[in-house]
Formats: C-alpha cells, sequence, structure tokens
C-alpha cells in the first residue's frame, strides 16, 4: 500500500427510514463525515438521492482513505431531501451513526440501529454498510533471458541490466522497472524473477505500448545502450508453457549506420505470469483477526514509581508513559479483535508472596486466564499491580515474545479466516 495508505469504497443501504414527506415517502440521501477534532467533522462523501424509498439501497459508493494506524472515527447521516440546496442543514434527518473505519472494515456486514440522537432510535430503522478495497492487486512476474548480446567493454564482456518503460497519454515515456541486479561480465544472461505491480506496469492496458532497454552497466553512470524493443502486455503474455516470446534487441545508431546490421542480440521472455498479491485489508476482510498482547516493562531503570521523573509515575490527572502507550496501541487494534479479551504481562520485577524475579507474569495476577477485558481492563489491572510490585531486572521480555510466539502457532492452525 503506497503510503501505508488504501482506498476504500463503502457500500451503503438503510431499511425501516421514516417517513418525514406528507403525501409520499421520504427522499433519502447518505453522507459519511470523518471527525476533524475538537468537535468539528468534515464531509468526506455522500451518495445520491434516492426518490420515495423507505429501503433506500445506494448505487454510489462513499469513498475514503483507509489507515490502518489510526482511529478513524465515521459519522454516517440520512437525510430526507426535498430541495435542491447542497446543504443539508434545511433536511430532515432521518437518523445516523457514529463508529470507526476499522470497525467497518472487519465486518463482513456492519449494520447497526439509525438513532436521531444518542439512545433516541430513529423508528425501527437501520443501516447497513460493507467494505471493499479499491485496487489493481494484480503483479507482473517475468523470467527473461538473453543471448549474442553486443560486447560494449574493452577489458571484458558487458555487464547487461533491464529497464522497463511504459508510454504515458501524452507520448512520453515513463520508467516503471529497473532490474536490481546488473549480471556482471555476460553477453547470454539469465535475469532473476522480475515482479512488479501491474497498476505500476501499465496501468492495466494490456495494450499499452511497453519500451524495454538493455544496457551495459558502468560504475560510473554512463550506461552503455545494447539495445531497444518495443512490446505491449498482450504479447508478453504469449510466454509460458515452456514456450518463449522472443525480441530482436536493436541499437537505432548501428542500424542506420550499417546495412548489414541485424540485431544487438535476442531477448527471450519465457514467462509471463499475473499473480493476485494480497493486501492487508484483504487479510481483514477476510476474517483475519489481530490478537494484542501488552508486555510491561518493570525494571528498576524505569525509575522508582513515586517519583515524578519514572515512567511508571502516574500523574495526578491518572496517566504516565505506559498507560499511554497502552491506550494508543490498543484503541486501533481493538477494533480487530472480535472478543475483545487482551492478555497482558510484566517483566523485571520481584513478584509476592515469594518476591522471586519473574519475566512473565499476569498483570492480573492470574497465569491460568491473564486475560484482561477490553483496553480499560488492560489499564485496571495495571494501575493494581503496580503498587504491589518491586521493580527489579534485568531487561528480558523474550518469555513474554516466546508465550506470544506459540499463541500464535496454535491460532494459524485453526484456519478459520477465508
Amino acid at each position: 500500500m503506497a503510503g501505508c495508505v488504501s482506498r476504500v469504497e463503502l457500500s451503503v443501504s438503510c431499511r425501516s427510514l421514516l417517513d418525514r414527506d406528507l403525501g409520499s415517502r421520504s427522499d433519502p440521501l447518505c453522507v459519511v463525515l470523518q471527525d476533524a477534532g475538537g468537535g468539528r467533522w468534515t464531509e468526506l462523501d455522500r451518495t445520491e438521492r434516492i426518490k420515495n424509498c423507505q429501503n433506500p439501497e445506494f448505487c454510489k459508493k462513499l469513498v475514503v482513505d483507509y489507515y490502518f494506524e489510526r482511529v478513524q472515527k465515521l459519522k454516517f447521516g440520512v437525510y430526507d431531501i426535498d430541495n435542491k440546496s447542497f446543504d443539508l442543514n434545511d433536511d430532515d434527518y432521518l437518523g445516523g451513526i457514529e463508529c470507526t473505519l476499522g470497525q467497518v472494515v472487519s465486518s463482513s456486514v456492519f449494520t447497526r440501529p439509525l438513532e436521531l440522537k444518542e439512545g433516541k432510535p430513529a423508528g425501527k430503522g437501520t443501516i447497513t454498510i460493507s467494505a471493499e478495497e479499491i485496487k489493481d492487486n494484480r503483479v507482473l512476474c517475468l523470467e527473461i533471458e538473453a543471448r549474442n548480446l553486443d560486447k560494449k567493454d574493452l577489458l571484458g564482456k558487458s555487464d547487461p541490466f533491464l529497464e522497463f518503460y511504459k508510454q504515458s497519454d501524452a507520448g512520453t515515456w515513463q520508467l516503471v522497472y529497473r532490474s536490481e541486479v546488473v549480471i556482471k561480465n555476460n553477453l547470454n544472461p539469465c535475469w532473476k524473477k522480475i515482479s512488479v505491480p501491474l497498476q505500476t506496469f501499465c496501468g492495466g492496458d494490456f495494450n499499452k505500448l511497453i519500451k524495454v532497454q538493455c544496457a551495459d552497466h558502468d560504475s560510473d553512470g554512463s550506461h552503455d545502450l545494447i539495445g531497444v524493443f518495443e512490446t505491449n502486455l498482450s504479447q508478453l503474455q504469449k510466454a509460458g508453457d515452456g514456450s518463449a516470446v522472443e525480441f530482436e534487441c536493436i541499437h537505432p545508431e548501428k542500424k542506420q549506420k550499417k546495412k548489414s546490421y541485424k540485431n544487438s542480440g535476442i531477448i527471450r521472455v519465457k514467462s509471463c505470469k499475473i499473480e493476485t498479491e494480497y493486501s492487508f485489508l484483504d487479510y481483514v476482510m477476510g476474517g483475519c483477526q489481530i490478537n494484542f498482547t501488552v508486555g510491561v516493562d518493570f525494571t528498576a531503570s524505569n525509575g522508582d514509581p513515586n517519583s515524578t521523573d519514572s515512567l511508571h509515575y502516574i500523574s495526578p490527572d491518572g496517566i504516565n508513559e505506559y498507560l499511554i502507550a497502552i491506550w494508543s496501541v490498543g484503541s486501533v487494534v481493538q477494533d480487530y479483535d472480535t472478543d475483545k479479551l487482551f492478555p497482558a504481562f510484566g517483566f523485571g520485577a520481584q513478584v509476592p508472596p515469594s518476591w522471586q524475579v519473574s519475566h512473565e507474569f499476569a498483570l492480573n495476577f492470574n497465569p491460568s486466564n491473564p486475560y484482561c477485558q477490553g483496553i480499560q481492563g488492560i489499564v485496571d489491572a495495571y494501575r493494581q499491580i503496580l503498587p504491589q510490585i518491586r521493580l527489579y531486572g534485568p531487561t528480558n521480555f523474550s518469555p513474554i515474545i516466546n508465550h506470544v510466539a506459540r499463541f500464535a502457532a496454535h491460532s494459524a492452525q485453526q484456519g478459520t479466516a477465508s
């Protein structure tokens, strides 16, 4: 995902909307807003208006940017539109909901009752939202070799590499791939498997013109052109199942100067495959759960919890660095865990009653059931245990990592995600 962001389109439908029109049914429209902080909301998108319908299924998708690492609070509002004004303040409000985008994308179908305001249902009205990532997750995989390339180096053979360019609508050439490995001193190279997103390679257009350059690599950057040819993905796809597609590598200047010139080598595309590369959202939408385990460092290097310069010092407003970290990470992850039960451990402290140093003790002092209910449960367990233990050492969190690894290995065998 470029820039750690995905585009997601939301499909919205409603059932049993309130009827605000006299003599006819409501004309609903749905708008989605995002929390901008400070009690402000900004509109992201809105659907079309559907006339005279209490059970609308909106055709227009609501498009939003999805960031896994953020809690993205959304508000969906449904309005009865009876005028041509873009402003919704003069339209009847049929109900809405507040939720997070994480809740929506982690649910196969997200349905909630509509409310006119918090705690006041909008009749029997409900809203259903489903999410789909906007993407082309196909990847082009090529296996390419060459034979009889021109010799470009005085004291050795050529060091060939490949560059692929796609033609823009304006007719210019845009570099889309450069082979990473330069094959040293070889006129008959076989390059490592090339893998490039189909969107990057040709924008999904199988007939878009592609230019392939083969050049001799020089360390000072003055690479010498061996030859070039043009093709498209439709031609490249003919390679496979034992049959290769061959292209003559042509050096334009040589061709112009020498009548006897044939080519500067042959490029053979041995295999061309289009594969699917699954994104993070594919896993989440496929039912993959994200489990959150907390390990808290109770070593003495954190400082005396009673001292204001300690990471464990709880300020008068009830927070410290550890609680901030727990809330920051936990508030994101909790949307992707259905049972909201989070195991929480500590390490590096002397634990009662024996006061032996432990590097894997449950924050709730219940080793057989170290789960805390929600992020608040972790916070409560941390606050209760802090005055009951002695900070010690050393810093050894491998037991907790191994604990989580065993849990992950067990979960992987369940096969519950689709």
